[in-house]
């Protein structure tokens, strides 16, 4: 039996409450809308409110982000429509990374082994050249290694090796990446 009255909220926001207040409404306005602002305002926006974002990187209409004082992006990166970076704790993407389509970024969980359901979280990096195929999802405490790539529909739980692809759920290595 789950005793959800002795849950405690251990979460480090990171931000005061106005913050997080006004990031909620410009979120839902310029980044979770299908109305294609472009990507130069979003990374300003992004900015703004503490990411730490490179250039040439493109944002399509639909994605949520939940704290942007927690993500850092390298140069020229694409994060595809409707994906979803739940960065409860630090999110890294490198350069040069593709977040497909339907993407989830999820940092934290809660432990089912205990009745009070106690949170987890872990921060999660995406090395150099990553490509996260459409609706995969990486979850807490995750590296994707330099140039590894997670097939579509795919759940990567585990560290991926470097050039290395995955599919399935949990992800299993398929195939060592060349790029030519």
């Amino acid at each position: 039996m789950v005793k959800l009255n002795s849950y405690k909220v251990t979460i480090s926001i990171g931000a005061s409450k106005p913050t997080q207040i006004i990031w909620y409404f410009i979120n839902i306005v310029f980044f979770k809308s299908s109305l294609p602002f472009p990507s130069s305002i979003k990374t300003y926006l992004l900015k703004l409110f503490g990411a730490k974002i490179g250039i040439g990187v493109r944002f399509k209409p639909c994605i949520n982000i939940k704290f942007p004082w927690k993500l850092t992006i390298g140069n020229d990166c694409w994060i595809g429509e409707q994906v979803w970076i739940d960065n409860l704790e630090p999110i890294t993407i490198g350069n040069d990374c593709c977040i497909s389509q339907g993407s989830l970024l999820l940092t934290g969980s809660h432990d089912a082994m205990r009745s009070t359901f106690n949170y987890t979280s872990g921060p999660i990096i995406l090395e150099d050249g990553v490509w996260l195929g459409a609706k995969s999802v990486v979850t807490s405490g995750v590296v994707c290694g330099s140039h590894s790539v997670l097939g579509a529909g795919s759940i990567g739980d585990k560290n991926l090796e470097p050039y290395t692809m995955y599919k399935g759920n949990p992800a299993l290595p398929v195939l060592k990446r060349t790029i030519r």
